[in-house]
C-alpha cells in the first residue's frame, strides 16, 4: 500500500475502506429512473471523456449519490446529459474534471491517454484515477499494439504517472451498463486491477454502486487477463464465471 503521509483525501479513503469502497462527447441515456439505493460515502467524481461509456457510467454514479463533474472539450454539448443526471451532475472542461474530482475516471480513445496524462498529470497527482480506455489497433495505430502487447495496465501507468491507477469499467459495454446494471439475480462481473489496496477498494464500491459484481484479479500487471480481445472481454459473465475463466 502506499505509504504516502496522511491528507484529509487519504483519511476520507480510508474511511470509505471500512464503510464499503468530439468523439469524447456522445450523451446517452438511462432507461430506469435515477432510484437505487444511495452510497454510503459520495464522492467527487471527475470524469475526462464523457461519450458512451463515460457518461453512462456517470449516470449510474449520479443516482448512487456522487457528485459528477462530465467533461469534454465542449461542454456545452453535455447539456443534456447532465440534465438526465440531475442536480448531483454538472459539466466543464477536462481541466475541471481533474482539479474537482477526488476519483477521476479516464474515458477517452486510448491514444489520447498519453496528451490526459501531459496535460492534466500535475491534477491528478496522489488521486485514485480509473482507466477505462480500450487500445484497438485500428483506431489508436501502434499505441494500440504496444498496449495490447504490455498489457494496457502497466502501459497507462507510464502514460499516468503519481496517480493511484485502477484498470476497471474497460471490459463490459455501455448498453450493459444501461440495461443490466442493478439486475435481478447474479449481478455482471466488472474486473478490477490495480498496485494500491486503497485505490482498489474505492474502485471496488464505485462497481457496487454502479449496479455491477467487482472482481479483484490482481496487480496492474494482471489487467491484461481482461484487455480488449480476451476471453471475459464483453461477455456478461457473472463474478463466478469470470473467476473460473480466470483462475481466481
Amino acid at each position: 500500500m502506499n505509504k504516502k503521509s496522511t491528507t484529509p483525501r487519504r483519511k476520507f479513503l480510508k474511511h470509505l475502506m471500512i464503510s464499503g469502497p468530439s468523439l469524447w462527447v456522445l450523451p446517452i441515456f438511462l432507461n430506469s429512473p435515477l432510484s437505487y439505493a444511495q452510497s454510503s460515502t459520495p464522492l467527487k467524481i471527475g470524469i475526462i471523456g464523457s461519450g458512451r461509456i463515460g457518461g453512462s457510467v456517470g449516470l449510474r454514479w449520479a443516482e448512487a449519490g456522487h457528485e459528477i463533474l462530465f467533461s469534454s472539450r465542449n461542454p456545452d454539448q453535455l447539456a443534456d446529459l447532465v440534465a438526465q443526471g440531475g442536480p448531483n451532475c454538472r459539466a466543464g472542461y477536462p481541466q475541471e474534471a481533474a482539479e474537482f474530482g477526488e476519483v477521476i475516471l479516464v474515458a477517452v480513445p486510448y491514444a489520447a491517454t498519453p496528451q490526459i496524462g501531459r496535460d492534466y498529470g500535475n491534477l491528478m497527482q496522489g488521486k485514485v484515477v480509473i482507466d477505462c480506455g480500450n487500445p484497438y489497433v485500428q483506431r489508436d495505430g501502434e499505441i494500440a499494439a504496444d498496449a495490447l502487447e504490455r498489457g494496457t495496465g502497466v502501459t497507462s501507468a507510464e502514460y499516468l504517472p503519481g496517480v493511484r491507477l485502477v484498470r476497471a469499467f474497460n471490459a463490459l459495454s455501455w448498453r450493459e451498463v444501461q440495461n443490466e446494471a442493478h439486475r435481478e439475480g447474479e449481478l455482471i462481473a466488472i474486473p478490477i486491477a490495480g498496485n494500491d489496496d486503497e485505490a482498489i477498494a474505492v474502485a471496488t464500491q464505485l462497481v457496487i454502486d454502479c449496479g455491477f459484481d467487482p472482481v479483484v484479479v490482481g496487480g496492474l500487471d494482471r489487467a491484461r487477463d481482461f484487455d480488449q480481445g480476451t476471453d471475459v472481454y464483453v461477455k456478461g459473465m457473472t463474478a463466478r464465471e469470470m473467476r473460473e475463466v480466470l483462475g481466481l
